[in-house]
């Protein structure tokens, strides 16, 4: 690890601070930059995950895609916990914190667009910065793609019916403009430019050119990163300054799902078996979030200045931190993580010599 990778956290601290300072000092800077979009979808962050998702997705290989289903156990516990446990854990946890204990701190007219706006940011599993998260934690990136793929495919019938669930309502407004062009974009192009300039490297230069390159662009990667985090804190800088209690208030039961549902996925891909490199992953996609499909919903369902729309920007704000801080955990705990496995292995070879 670089010395740059090595200090990360601290270049992450100091690009909240220079990203609240910027949106405060020039706020007509952001508000440009933030207009240019469509979709909801901000092209010059577009632009910035292109960086950091590209030399991930140079490293994987299509063909190895076929063996992704040998890691079956782990698809089922990350889809289990992206659909059957993280909308619903979400709504609890607003329910209990928004709508209870921190009811009384909050504009009461908007406590019940605060919790549909924590609903929202749950409902979507996160497309294109889980790339980025399973490179950081030595992921297995067929598994990665494979997994986005599957829940990509599934949020398109899914995301409706379980938004309009907990939130008891009759009709959802999709904005299929920003899941579409999201996919296309982070998804479907992206992996389409990777496999081609792969296919042209390995041609030309073999596996050591392809290296080479990697090699470059690994601080590219991290150096898109935290610009990401720049414009994220700048657009939202006034926010933030202006409305710190509320914003710190609504990233609790934000904070609280995240662990819970990254460490159950980790715990239950421990418990089947699979190894740390699926593991790692399957905790990330399980806990990180799709905040511009949330963002659009919030504000096509709510309005603009919605307390919807503001919760899913306190999960903007939050997401590149929190989710470096589970990285950060899938990291230092591999070690407890493969000792467990080694132990599942040992029991289940001597359950096998006992056989008659």
């Amino acid at each position: 690890m670089s010395t740059f990778e090595r200090y990360l956290s601290v270049w992450v601290a100091l690009c909240i601070i220079v990203g609240i300072g910027l949106g405060h000092v020039v706020p007509g800077a952001f508000q440009a930059i933030g207009a240019a979009e469509i979709a909801q979808v901000n092209l010059p962050v577009a632009v910035l995950i292109w960086l950091m998702i590209v030399p991930m997705l140079l490293k994987i290989d299509v063909a190895a895609l076929a063996e992704v289903g040998r890691h079956w156990r782990g698809i089922g516990v990350t889809l289990f916990v992206n659909w059957a446990v993280k909308p619903f854990s979400m709504a609890l946890l607003g329910w209990l914190f928004i709508g209870g204990l921190f009811r009384p701190l909050l504009p009461p007219d908007q406590v019940d667009s605060y919790i549909a706006g924590l609903i929202l940011l749950a409902a979507a599993p996160c497309t294109a910065m889980v790339f980025v998260w399973s490179s950081l934690t030595k992921g297995e990136p067929h598994f990665t793609l494979s997994q986005v793929a599957l829940n990509d495919a599934i949020m398109v019938v899914a995301f409706a019916p379980i938004v309009g669930l907990l939130l008891g309502l009759s009709a959802i407004t999709v904005p299929w403009g920003t899941l579409v062009l999201s996919v296309v974009l982070y998804i479907v192009l992206p992996v389409m430019v990777a496999q081609a300039l792969r296919r042209r490297l390995l041609a030309i230069g073999g596996p050591a050119r392809l290296e080479r390159l990697l090699a470059r662009l690994g601080p590219l990667s991290l150096v898109a990163l935290l610009a990401t985090l720049v414009l994220l804190f700048g657009f939202q800088g006034g926010q933030i300054i202006a409305q710190p209690i509320v914003i710190a208030l609504l990233a609790v039961p934000i904070l609280i799902q995240v662990y819970f549902n990254a460490g159950l996925a980790y715990l239950l891909n421990r418990r089947v078996g699979e190894p740390h490199a699926v593991a790692g992953p399957s905790a990330l996609i399980g806990a990180s979030n799709f905040f511009e499909l949330a963002v659009a919903a919030a504000i096509s369902l709510f309005g603009f200045h919605s307390g919807a729309a503001l919760a899913t920007v306190v999960g903007v704000l939050i997401e590149v931190p929190v989710m470096l801080s589970v990285v950060w955990i899938v990291n230092r705990s591999r070690g407890w993580y493969e000792a467990g496995g080694r132990r599942g292995d040992a029991r289940r070879v001597a359950s096998v010599e006992v056989k008659p």
